[in-house]
């Protein structure tokens, strides 16, 4: 008797000293059932299954990485010594954005399903009772609640289902390359699997940004995908895993280990890829806007004089066209080369934009010291005979001014350009070629006429003492160019490089000037230029990186007080359930100028956004900003402006015209349907 009561206590105490475990919150919403496959097998791997039933359809439940909010499952199981619990498998996860804020979830009753591994030699037939505990999120769009369960194994399951429903394996390796603002990924798929919807959720927390569009592109059996990096992530990781969905309910779980990610292939799918016109609308928007491009201020005055010279030159039809198809060859040229390092530059993961040399401070410096030269020869300050742009009858000087022209005209690529431009970045290589080609045609076009029709010279005025007068006119709006390059070399590299820009100015104007007296006196005038300029030369390339400040990120002044724009900041915005505009600008945007002059800008605009209650945020884009690019590119666009507004509550925003008017804001902000409440799972709250 003693020795019996002895045992029980022990036992008792025994119990006593096991912490002990309990649901706290319960699993009222959506209710969990642990099955397990048969019985274990010494050796071999068993299957058990975590079916999750909510209690009503709004409930839904996590994959293992949730997304921008919500919470994974958290699995205990009691096992014996030495059995290992696998890598939970789940079915494709489905995609809930709200307010811009993308979560991984199921709707609906779904299985997951959990692989044991059982040791060889394991006494699988003194196996007592599988027990556990799991903790999880259930929510709504509006709440979220967290749940837990105590679980005890039960024989049964529609395990044939089950396994059926979740992702299978990828036989073949993936490999994976990270560049300074995207996570490409090579994964091996035969050509014959359509991908009618296709996703990959990355299982890796923190390191993607889960709301941006994926672009998919494909070569053969390989299957490239970029997806652009969150804007706070962790370090690289040694191995990233996920799923490829093909559409809402198959796909295949990959692992990816750093490798060689090939550029190129097929589009499959990508920023507004199912929005890409037909080839022959974007031929005709590149055409158009590259004619638009020549009344621009700074390519009007070179066309025009180009196209007086010809007049002036006289010269036989044959040298007409000479001259008109050498001009089309230096416009062509420079638009394909520009057009072609902007996409080599993208390919090798660097984030550039059309117009991307206007980025760059030296670049910058020199155009400004270009327009400055122009203009004085414009003005008559000197004389060069061998200019291309203002001789005559030399086929290499036409094709030189061509060059110059394709050059200084990007930045003005504005409203027939952006689909066309923005094509270029997802259509394959010879197409996007093919467009930027077109924009040089564009641009050439009214020079390679007068060229080729005889009729159109005709009409033009008769040479005489006129065109030295309009000539020095011309000098004025090339004048209005330089001193806008003044202002943007400032904006660009800070103050003090724009005032040693202007110091080399300075030099070249004075040592152009004395040119000029040496060539009216009769005197060799070219030496006189070198020895006066070199030395403002090379305090410039001393002084220029020394000066040169790094544009911050302050936002320049408006009246709508805006934030800058940085992803975190957009989402942040759009969780706060009040419609959002944004714009993106650059200093060197003329376009952007004039839509933030007449339309932006405006007492009208500001007071009807505030009584909407509008959150207003603009990207500079003036100086290379990797961020903004990726962003750029994920809404289908090369380059600047953009204009975006979101509805309250809506999953995409609105691209707005690149030409508008302040109607279009102030009916906006009009018709919004005013503030709807943040909701926990869309601001991240668990």
């Amino acid at each position: 008797m003693l020795a019996l009561i002895a045992s029980v206590m022990l036992a008792a105490a025994a119990h006593a000293q096991e912490p002990e475990r309990r649901a706290l919150y319960g699993d009222k919403n959506i209710a969990v059932t642990l099955f397990a496959d048969g019985a274990p097998v010494a050796g071999k791997q068993w299957m058990l299954a975590l079916r999750f039933t909510p209690s009503a359809h709004e409930w839904h439940g996590y994959w293992s990485n949730p997304g921008d909010a919500g919470q994974g499952m958290k699995l205990t199981l009691d096992l014996p010594d030495g059995w290992q619990v696998g890598e939970a498998r789940y079915p494709v996860p489905q995609r809930l954005t709200i307010s811009g804020l993308m979560n991984h979830i199921y709707e609906g009753t779904y299985a997951v399903l959990v692989p044991v591994i059982v040791p060889p030699g394991a006494d699988v037939g003194a196996l007592p009772r599988i027990t556990g505990h799991v903790e999880y999120l259930a929510c709504t769009d509006k709440i979220c609640v967290p749940q837990d369960a105590l679980l005890d194994a039960r024989q049964g399951g529609d395990f044939a289902r089950w396994r059926a429903e979740v992702v299978p394996p990828l036989s073949a390796g993936a490999d994976f390359a990270i560049t300074r603002s995207a996570l490409r990924l090579a994964i091996p798929l035969p050509a014959s699997v359509a991908l009618n919807d296709p996703h990959v959720f990355i299982s890796n927390a923190n390191l993607v940004d889960y709301a941006a569009t994926q672009t998919f592109r494909r070569a053969g059996d390989m299957l490239t995908v970029e997806i652009p990096l969150a804007e706070y992530r962790p370090d690289t990781p040694s191995a990233i895993g996920g799923i490829l969905a093909f559409d809402a309910d198959a796909g295949v779980e990959f692992g990816a280990i750093p490798g060689d990610v090939p550029s190129g292939g097929d589009l499959v799918a990508g920023p507004q890829g199912a929005l890409i016109p037909p080839l022959w609308t974007l031929v005709l928007g590149a055409l158009a806007g590259g004619l638009l491009l020549n009344i621009m201020p700074c390519v009007f005055p070179i066309l025009s004089l180009k196209a007086l010279s010809l007049v002036r030159a006289g010269g036989s039809e044959a040298q007409a066209r000479a001259e008109g198809l050498a001009y089309t060859a230096g416009v062509v040229i420079a638009s394909l080369a520009l057009g072609a390092v902007m996409l080599a530059l993208r390919a090798a993961g660097e984030q550039v934009g059309w117009a991307f040399q206007l980025q760059e401070p030296g670049v910058v410096v020199a155009l400004l010291v270009l327009a400055a030269v122009i203009t004085a020869n414009f003005a008559g300050v000197f004389e060069l005979p061998a200019l291309p742009i203002t001789s005559g009858g030399e086929p290499s000087g036409a094709f030189a001014t061509g060059l110059l022209a394709a050059f200084v005209a990007t930045p003005c690529t504005g409203p027939f350009m952006a689909a066309a431009l923005g094509a270029a970045l997802l259509l394959p290589v010879p197409q996007a070629l093919l467009l930027f080609a077109l924009l040089g045609l564009g641009l050439a076009l009214p020079f390679l006429a007068l060229g080729f029709i005889p009729a159109l010279r005709r009409m033009l005025p008769r040479p005489g003492p006129w065109m030295e007068r309009f000539r020095r006119i011309m000098a004025i709006p090339m004048g209005l160019t330089a001193l806008a390059l003044v202002w943007l070399t400032a904006q660009v590299g800070g103050r003090p490089f724009a005032l040693i820009a202007l110091l080399l100015v300075l030099g070249v104007m004075i040592a152009l000037s004395v040119v000029g007296r040496l060539q009216r006196s009769g005197k060799m005038a070219w030496p006189a230029f070198g020895l006066i300029a070199a030395p403002f030369l090379v305090v410039a390339v001393i002084a220029l990186p020394s000066t040169y400040a790094v544009k911050g990120k302050e936002v320049a002044a408006s009246i709508h007080n805006p934030a800058a724009f940085s992803r975190a900041a957009l989402a942040k915005a759009r969780a706060s359930g009040k419609p959002v505009f944004v714009w993106f600008t650059a200093d060197w945007c003329v376009t952007c100028k004039v839509n933030e002059s007449v339309a932006i800008e405006r007492e009208a605009v500001r007071d009807a956004f505030a009584a909407a209650g509008v959150v207003t945020m603009v990207g500079d884009w003036t100086v290379r900003d990797e961020a903004i690019t990726a962003f750029l590119t994920q809404q289908g666009v090369a380059g600047v402006p953009l204009y975006l507004w979101y509805a309250p509550g809506a999953s995409a925003p609105r691209q707005l015209p690149q030409v508008f008017t302040q109607d279009l804001l102030i009916d906006l902000a009009d018709q919004s349907p005013g503030t709807t409440p943040p909701t926990p799972a869309a601001a991240g709250l668990d």
